[in-house]
């Protein structure tokens, strides 16, 4: 038998209370209470769907191939009008269009992936047989199905090998496997239907309900079918994913009302269990994913018209953000536009406004105290800044509206290149105090006339003007570097809360998912380049907000809110390790929240 030091390279050890980093399955005894204590993962018990891009063509009826989430092909389906023959390739950020099926179609069969995979069956202008094999660059047509039929299931892992089983008219229990060269009938399914959702592999497989509307599932071993464990929710026309028959989701469809729904639903092997539901309700969308317990996609669909929304399926498991409590800010204050620093334990706050005036006063923090250092050569409040606690650069503010910058060596501020254009409210994005962007903010009135769209490159020495965001708007947010940033956020023109969310290459804004709360003046954690932001508090509607929101380069997903509702709020940090500080409440409040993107959970050994 295994011994406790063997398995984690340690004894027991005695703790006053417990110990600062344990390892994860690190047994420890409390002196304090008197008991065994061990530590794991704070993860999700569920499941749950996230928005993220859109199809380029939106449509109902059509098919999906990929192992994962990240790599993906949707093709065929019906548009409006008519069918389509259009396939897009996912790359996990985008869809792009590529060469299409040589005869559109729609309630068709499908299996594969990105790069080799299999259409079959469906109706093009009549019921059709035909089969198409693609190679990652084109479709050929190949050996056609031996029956005529559309709203089949689907599954396969590649061209090379799939299954296609059930459909219409007349609604059939046949099934048929594929070698890459020639379908072979196989034993059929115990009761005829059509569309079915599906998953899994061609020696492996799930049909998941069907028409007639049945709550009907059944797994094939690779030789027959058999009737297992009935889903929660009978339904038509649902999406399906899985590795295998042991593990799968089943999602959306046609309910016995008949209504669409969004109800999702985990199969364990032996049971449905019912999770987050997608989104958007919908029926006879595409689907992918071969490992559902951590990735699938669901795309298009219809509600009743065709639509190109797209979610990403992320499995139960994964980790749980938390908020805690810091230390105080020594001044209370608002109008604080970013921050300087690269971790919840490492953080530069400058200027902003205590009630009364604006102020020249700089902090910093180092995980657990804020520390007063060497005052703003200027005092300002809505200005932006960024960067490190050892090098930063912070820009323009008000009152009441001034382009003056300065940067930060760790120890000093000292004036340099005013902006090129004067602003209060905006964002930016940096490193350090050598390159950095400014971008939207107010000048001066009239309104809506002075909100701006500008964007200005600084790199050490001098302002440049650069393609403007595509939305003018103020009191928005900023995340990343000069070179790979994101806005998010703010105050239009026309004035109203905006969710817009852009994204900066280097060169060009290009419009990207939005938040899910439209919001402004939220703090935002710094990163390091337009993939990776948080955003959190901020002003919605009227109300003073504590809601968060994480971006991970091509969506939006609202996690752990703040303690404190605020608005005009600083952070820094990253998406794992953040930090927000001040803001109003309202009333100018000096409260700091720490982040960190993953938390454990500590629980005493029962020794009964």
């Amino acid at each position: 038998m295994a011994e406790y030091k063997g398995i984690v390279g340690t004894k027991i050890r005695n703790y006053t209370t417990n110990p600062d980093n344990p390892i994860t399955g690190e047994v420890w005894y409390n002196e304090t209470d008197n008991v065994l204590k061990f530590q794991y993962p704070n993860t999700t018990t569920s499941g749950s769907w996230r928005t993220s891009i859109n199809l380029n063509t939106a449509r109902t009826t059509l098919c999906g191939a990929g192992a994962t989430s990240t790599a993906a092909l949707a093709f065929g389906g019906e548009a409006s009008p008519g069918n389509s023959a259009a396939t897009e390739s996912w790359n996990g950020s985008a869809w792009t269009e590529v060469n299409d099926l040589n005869t559109a179609r729609r309630t068709f069969g499908g299996a594969g992936t990105y790069t080799s995979a299999l259409a079959f069956g469906g109706t093009s202008t009549v019921e059709t047989d035909i089969t198409e094999s693609w190679n990652g660059t084109n479709w050929t047509e190949v050996n056609d199905l031996n029956e005529t039929k559309f709203g089949l299931g689907g599954v396969g892992s590649s061209s090379t090998s799939a299954l296609a089983f059930a459909g219409g008219s007349p609604d059939t229990a046949n099934t048929e496997s594929w070698n890459g060269t020639n379908w072979t009938e196989v034993n059929n399914l115990n009761a005829a239907k059509k569309y079915v959702g599906s998953a899994g592999i061609a020696t492996s497989a799930l049909s998941i309900g069907g028409d007639p509307v049945t709550a009907n599932a059944e797994s094939w071993n690779g030789t027959n079918w058999t009737e297992v464990n009935n889903l929660n929710t009978a339904r038509q026309r649902a999406g399906g994913a899985g590795a295998d028959n042991t593990s799968a989701i089943g999602f959306g469809g046609v309910d016995p009302s008949p209504a669409r729904t969004g109800v999702t639903e985990v199969w364990n092997g032996t049971n449905w269990t019912e999770e987050g539901d997608l989104s958007t309700v919908r029926s006879q969308m595409g689907a992918t994913g071969h490992s559902p317990a951590s990735s699938a996609l669901a795309f298009g669909g219809g509600n009743p018209g065709p639509l190109a929304n797209t979610e990403e399926w992320v499995g139960s498991g994964a980790p749980i953000g938390a908020w805690s409590t810091g230390g105080s800010l020594n001044t209370a204050r608002d109008r604080l536009g970013g921050g300087g620093g690269v971790s919840s334990a490492s953080a530069l706050c400058a200027g902003g406004y205590n009630g009364s005036a604006n102020i020249t006063d700089t902090e910093l923090y180092d995980g657990t105290s804020w520390t007063e250092v060497n005052n703003l050569t200027t005092a300002r409040g809505q200005a932006t800044q960024a960067g490190t606690q050892t090098s930063a650069i912070i820009m323009g503010g008000s009152p009441p509206t001034i382009g003056n910058v300065e940067t930060w060596n760790g120890t000093n501020w000292t004036e340099t290149t005013d902006l090129n254009t004067t602003r209060r409210s905006q964002a930016s994005a940096a490193a350090s105090s050598t390159a950095a962007l400014c971008f939207g903010g107010y000048t001066a009135p009239p309104f809506p006339s002075g909100v701006q769209a500008v964007t200005e490159s600084w790199n050490g020495s001098s302002w440049t003007e650069v393609n403007d965001l595509n939305s003018a708007r103020y009191f928005l947010m900023g995340a990343g570097i000069y070179t790979s940033a994101l806005a998010f956020g703010g105050d239009g023109a026309p004035p109203g809360y905006d969710a817009l969310t852009e994204s900066w290459n280097g060169t060009n804004w290009t419009e990207v998912g939005d938040l899910n709360t439209a919001r402004f003046g939220a703090a935002s954690t710094n990163g390091s380049s337009n993939t990776s932001a948080l955003c959190a508090g901020g002003e919605k509607t009227g109300t003073v907000t504590a809601e968060n929101e994480e971006w991970n380069g091509v969506s939006w997903v609202e996690l752990a809110d703040l303690s404190n509702s605020r608005y005009s709020l600083g952070g820094a940090g990253t998406s794992t390790s953040g930090i927000v500080f001040g803001g109003d409440a309202p009333g100018r409040v000096a409260d700091t929240e720490e982040w960190s993107g993953s938390t454990t959970v500590t629980k005493t050994v029962d020794a009964s």
